[in-house]
């Protein structure tokens, strides 16, 4: 069986909660660490609307790369970390994610294996997308203060189903997920939005990311857990 991607977004509500929620951005490694059949996992904190920086307190991610889908059912199906996560959770949702294509290094790897070609895309297969960077120290204000520009052309993109940015450290470790109608979509916002076009040339020229990845996937499934 192929590898399999999920991401777990997280939505909290009152302060006990959300409380546990942070604190398992520490603490939650020590459970993680031992789950049988995952490859590479990551915790991750949620920035308010339109990517800013500031964290949005309520929302939280949970992204896991499996062996195969068998491990990944058994997780939230059977495991108490997938029980305690449900307890505390107001809403939990399951993102079910085939990797087509990766490109760079997360933590000086990649860790999504190509489990589906571009040729097996379906013209109604929705796509999911995530960017991440580690932000080079020297380059921080600069990169903020173009943030708001560079993501106008997201915001009314056509096609774009969901968008929220991520990050395993604010200001610094972020990344950004987006799921597309189709591959169409997508394609037409990468390569035909002129604004994004100078986005992605301003980054290169001024090299404000000392590790990037960028990576797509097919949505296989979403399960809602808690809503």
């Amino acid at each position: 069986m192929p590898q399999i991607t999920t991401l777990t977004i997280l939505t909290y509500q009152g302060f006990t909660d959300k409380f546990w929620a942070l604190s398992m951005m520490q603490f939650g490694h020590r459970y993680m660490k031992s789950v049988k059949g995952l490859s590479f996992y990551k915790l991750l904190g949620s920035g308010k609307e339109n990517f800013n920086p500031f964290p949005d307190w309520n929302v939280y991610a949970v992204l896991q790369v499996w062996e195969n889908k068998s491990f990944a059912e058994d997780f939230f199906e059977t495991h108490p970390l997938s029980e305690v996560y449900q307890k505390h959770a107001q809403k939990m949702e399951v993102l079910y994610l085939e990797s087509i294509q990766a490109r760079g290094l997360w933590n000086g790897k990649n860790p999504f294996q190509s489990s589906v070609l571009p040729k097996d895309i379906g013209e109604d297969d929705q796509i999911a997308v995530i960017t991440r960077a580690s932000i080079k120290t020297s380059q921080l204000l600069k990169f903020w203060k173009f943030v708001p520009e560079s993501q106008k052309p997201l915001e009314n993109a056509k096609g774009l189903v969901y968008t929220k940015g991520f990050g395993e450290l604010p200001f610094v470790e972020m990344a950004t997920f987006s799921i597309w109608k189709n591959m169409e979509s997508l394609q037409a916002y990468a390569y035909q939005s002129h604004e994004h076009i100078k986005a992605i040339q301003k980054t290169r020229a001024l090299d404000w990311y000392s590790e990037e990845l960028f990576s797509r996937f097919r949505l296989q499934d979403r399960v809602v857990l808690r809503s």
